[in-house]
Parts: structure tokens; C-alpha cells; sequence
């Protein structure tokens, strides 16, 4: 259980201090939420897979009874896209009923309930960005198992959450940055998908602001993610440079590269609200990933 307390500066008027339970506290997103939702003053409760399964609904219960929070943030999820072509219940059973379990739980205890959900919930076909209240059309395992999920913690409370964000790259976890790094110091060249674009956002940034959305009342869908825009291709051809990597990148078609998992062509994710939270340049958090690794490598 990772729990922390740090109260750093902030403006003239504070939020009251919330007592915040983070869900998958050991996976990318969660843990920069414990460190994000602890610097604005709040009491962080992480608890990782291997401390809490979210499928075992006596576990939830257990744990939400025991430890009463203000809030839920629910960062446990099946993330593995094309895995869930093949498992898609499985997929299910994370994305889905243990959310709506969780959202349940915090429910019956008055807690807020936070649900981190995807760009994939959408097909990609509408031509601009989509917002808040655009149909989602899910075409892979994963983004029904992301769109069945915002449907079960919407219904099992009322004040509930669901941050839509993309293409997440964090410390700890696997991520496209690591992915792209490796391949540059393994082989010369490597293909990339340049028809799928949408916004890479860095965990840190979107932890941020989610510790922000559960000081609100504002419930409800909100679309956060990192300002910019590129296609994978474009994404790999700006990792290498920054690192320096010689790295020749190819563009392909997603029907070319032939992945199992359809996904959205163009996925970027805007917001209608009157006062949304804006998150830096896809670059920016880029630059600021890989200072943060360099700065972690050993000497």
C-alpha cells in the first residue's frame, strides 16, 4: 500500500482535504495519481493488483469498508488492446464489471468514483475531434470493454467520473516510448503505423488533472488529454530525435502492419465543457518522460 500525505503550496482558496483510494497504484497512471492527488494536499491511499484484485468483489467491499474513502480513482485496467481480441472476457470482466462493482462499492460508503476510460471507446470515423457527448462506436474487444465499463460506473453512481484520455506513456509500465527505444538500439529500421492519429499524453500530466476532477462536483464525462496531435509514425520519428537514435523510420498502413485489434483512425479528444483542464503539448510531455528516465539511469 503506498499512502502519502505531502502538502505542497497552492493558491488563496484550498479544496478540502479528501481521503483518496487510487485502484492499480502499480501500474503507469496509478502511481503518478498517488503522487499527483498527495501534492494538492489529499490523503493517498494506493493499493496495487497484488494488494487489491478489483475482480473480487468481497476484496472491494472489504477494503472500501476498511478504509472509508472520500473517492475512488479507478486506474486497474485491462490494457493489453490486442490481447483482448483473443480475451475478450476477460477484458470484460476488469474493464466492465469490476469497474462497476468498484463505482458500486463507493457508492454505498458516499464515495466519488473515478473511471479512467480511452479514446477506442470511439471508431474513429467522424472527421474531427471528438467531445464529450459524441456516440461512442467501440470496434475493438478492448474499447467495448472501455465503452460496457463507463455505462456500469455511470449507473451504479451517481457521482461518478469518466476521464477519456490517449495514448498513455508513463513510468512503469510498457508503453510505446520504451517500445521505440529498444527497437532503435536492436535493429536500423523500423515500420510505423502513420494513418492512426491521436494525442500521446504522459501519465504525470493526466494524474494531474485527475487530482483536480475529484476536488469537483463536476460529474460526468470528461475528455483530457495531451494538446497536439500525431500519428504513430510521426510519434517514433520524434522519440528518436530527441534521443539522438539514427533509427530509420518507415511509414505503413494499419492494414499493412495487420495487428489484431481494429483501431480508430482519428481519435483526438477535445471537451465541450465551459471549464475544461488543458494539458500541456504532446512534446512537452514527451521531453519531460524522458528527462525523468535519463535522470533515473545508472551512472
Amino acid at each position: 500500500m503506498r499512502r502519502s500525505e505531502a502538502k505542497p503550496s497552492r493558491g488563496a482558496v484550498e479544496p478540502p482535504s479528501l481521503r483518496v483510494l487510487i485502484l492499480g497504484a502499480g501500474g503507469m497512471l496509478g502511481r503518478d495519481a498517488v503522487d499527483a492527488i498527495a501534492a494538492r494536499g489529499h490523503t493517498a491511499i494506493g493499493l496495487t493488483h497484488a494488494e487489491l484484485d478489483i475482480t473480487d468483489p468481497p476484496a472491494v467491499e472489504d477494503a472500501l469498508g476498511g478504509l472509508r474513502p472520500d473517492a475512488v480513482v479507478n486506474c486497474a485496467a485491462w490494457t493489453d488492446v490486442d490481447g483482448a481480441e483473443a480475451h475478450e472476457r476477460a477484458a470484460m470482466e476488469v474493464n466492465d464489471t469490476a469497474a462497476g462493482v468498484v463505482s458500486a462499492t463507493a457508492a454505498t460508503y458516499g464515495a466519488k468514483s473515478l473511471y479512467v476510460s480511452s479514446d477506442y471507446v470511439f471508431d474513429g470515423t467522424m472527421g474531427r475531434p471528438y467531445v464529450e457527448s459524441d456516440l461512442t462506436a467501440a470496434i475493438s474487444a478492448y474499447g467495448r470493454s472501455k465503452q460496457a465499463g463507463e455505462t456500469s460506473v455511470a449507473t451504479a453512481n451517481p457521482r461518478h467520473f469518466i476521464v477519456r484520455s490517449s495514448w498513455l506513456f508513463g513510468a512503469g509500465g510498457p508503453n510505446f516510448v520504451e517500445t521505440m527505444l529498444r527497437i532503435g538500439v536492436e535493429q536500423p529500421e523500423v515500420i510505423v503505423v502513420s494513418d492512426q492519429v491521436a494525442s500521446p499524453t504522459y501519465t504525470a500530466h493526466l494524474a494531474q488533472a485527475l487530482a483536480l476532477v475529484i476536488e469537483t462536483e463536476e460529474f460526468g464525462i470528461h475528455h483530457i488529454a495531451a494538446a497536439g496531435r500525431c500519428s504513430w509514425f510521426e510519434y517514433a520519428q520524434e522519440i528518436f530525435d530527441r534521443v539522438g537514435l539514427d533509427t530509420r523510420v518507415m511509414a505503413g498502413s494499419t492494414e499493412m502492419l495487420g495487428r489484431p485489434a481494429p483501431r480508430p483512425a482519428l481519435s483526438l479528444l477535445v471537451s465541450e465543457r465551459d471549464d475544461p483542464i488543458a494539458l500541456p503539448d504532446w512534446h512537452q510531455g514527451l521531453a519531460e518522460y524522458l528527462a525523468a528516465r535519463e535522470a533515473k539511469a545508472p551512472v
